[in-house]
């Protein structure tokens, strides 16, 4: 079996398996990428990379329909949600057309002393190694290329191996796009690469950086052989992101958003709310409330109309994530509601009582598990929630504006969302902190990850 295979995880079909790279044609997909750099990247302007670009975004939009259905049977997304990543592909492209000029654009530096002037350039760095998961196989893809193409970089890319089909057709997109604008295809490269094969690229000195979104294995992975070799990491890691409740004009909104935080994406969100502390005046009513909302929701045909749970990626996710559970109840978490398992498809559970003492504690449960924690008060509540090797994301329900400041500065996260949930834009920054990574995606700050900031100085 290949390593790349889209495994339908709602039925377990292999539908095609896709064969790996040769080692061959990783050099040649490597030299075609420092090519297309070296003479195309590099030489025109931002306004030409950016064409190329809004033709990648006119091309999501006129192929959402079966752009989405591709993910659906490649790990499982419910189809409502697949043409909504589609889209927000789509907008974070255009947002780079739209705004790449100015974000790029030379930077006077006001001299101290002397004559003459000074300003900041910004350019592309060369070949970009893009590693990426499975759970957003577009929106990954969006937020790494989007940027460091209008910057001026080039892309090899590597998605996961249960997304073949989603990168064969962003790839497709890419080439279409390039020669729309007589591009050279090496601007975007899709590769089926193994591990042992990505080691060399990241050793290749054409390669100069690499942004890796997964795991904390994966990243401390690829940072270590980076750093061997003195490239630039961005790095997007797990989360277990805290919901906290300190108090609430509408409880009932609290807990839909709280159940809408937890169940996007059937669950698996790295910064999906999976830790929800509650005040403890607060705390009976939404728990109540909270499990009666989050297991009305069941697994479901993803390619149903309506369904907002699907069935896990893949068999390994749900026997982890069931381990896990297991795991939690035997070490003494207390089970406040949890349905059946069949197959990939994973009931709403919810944990409570749990202790430092268990695993659970500290672990990114990936599917819909939700553990929630009573607190006595705000002090109580923000130490819990930087209580974790994770500093992804959070979130903060408070009508007291002062404490949504307050608390907003005291927590250990690369972002704080106040009463609201699934807020991201284009133009807003992602990433975080402590083991959940380094770097920021999206918005401006995606352009200044992986470019050369050149002083000129003229007399």
């Amino acid at each position: 079996m290949s390593d790349y295979a889209v495994i339908d995880p709602a039925t377990g079909e292999t539908i095609r398996e896709y064969p790996t790279i040769t080692d061959g044609e990783l050099e040649a997909a490597i030299a075609a990428a420092s090519d297309a750099f070296e003479t195309w990247s590099r030489r025109v302007g931002v306004a030409e990379r950016a064409a190329l670009i809004a033709r990648v975004a006119e091309l999501h939009t006129e192929r959402r329909e079966e752009l989405a259905a591709i993910v659906v049977r490649e790990m499982g997304k419910p189809l409502e949600q697949a043409l909504g990543e589609v889209d927000f592909a789509a907008a974070i492209y255009q947002y780079y057309v739209d705004n790449g000029a100015e974000f790029l654009a030379d930077e006077p530096i006001e001299l101290s002393d002397g004559t003459g002037s000074a300003f900041i350039r910004r350019a592309g760095l060369g070949v970009l190694l893009g590693i990426m998961p499975w759970n957003f196989p577009y929106y990954q893809v969006a937020r790494f290329a989007g940027p460091n193409v209008v910057a001026g970089n080039t892309i090899l890319l590597k998605h996961a191996p249960q997304c073949p089909e989603s990168a064969a057709a962003v790839a497709a997109i890419f080439a279409e796009a390039a020669a729309s604008v007589g591009a050279p295809a090496g601007v975007y490269v899709n590769i089926y690469a193994t591990n042992e094969q990505i080691a060399t690229v990241i050793a290749d000195p054409r390669v100069q950086g690499v942004s890796v979104t997964g795991s904390e294995r994966a990243g401390a992975a690829v940072a270590e052989l980076a750093g061997r070799h003195l490239k630039k990491v961005v790095l997007e890691m797990g989360g277990s992101d805290p919901f906290i409740l300190l108090s609430t004009a509408d409880l009932d909104a609290a807990v839909q958003d709280a159940v809408n935080a937890r169940l996007d994406n059937n669950g698996q969100s790295c910064n999906a709310a999976k830790r929800f502390i509650v005040l403890d005046g607060l705390y009976d009513e939404f728990a109540a409330k909270f499990t009666e909302v989050f297991t009305a929701v069941q697994p479901a045909d993803p390619t149903a109309p309506g369904t907002e749970l699907g069935p896990l990626s893949s068999a390994a996710a749900a026997a982890r994530l069931g381990e896990q559970v297991d795991r939690a109840k035997a070490q003494g978490a207390t089970v406040l509601a949890e349905g059946a398992r069949e197959g990939n498809f994973f009931a709403p559970t919810v944990l409570a009582d749990v202790t430092p003492e268990m695993d659970a504690y500290r672990e990114e449960f990936f599917g819909p598990v939700a553990a929630l924690y009573r607190v006595s008060s705000e002090e109580e509540a923000v130490k819990l929630a930087n209580d974790t090797p994770f500093g992804l994301g959070s979130y903060v329900y408070t009508t007291d504006e002062a404490q949504a400041l307050r608390v907003a500065d005291a927590i250990d996260a690369g972002m704080v969302w106040v009463n609201l949930v699934l807020g991201d834009a284009a133009e807003l920054p992602f990433g975080g902190v402590k083991r959940s990574g380094s770097g920021r995606e999206m918005g401006r700050f995606a352009l200044e990850e992986f470019v050369n900031k050149k002083l000129i100085r003229i007399a």
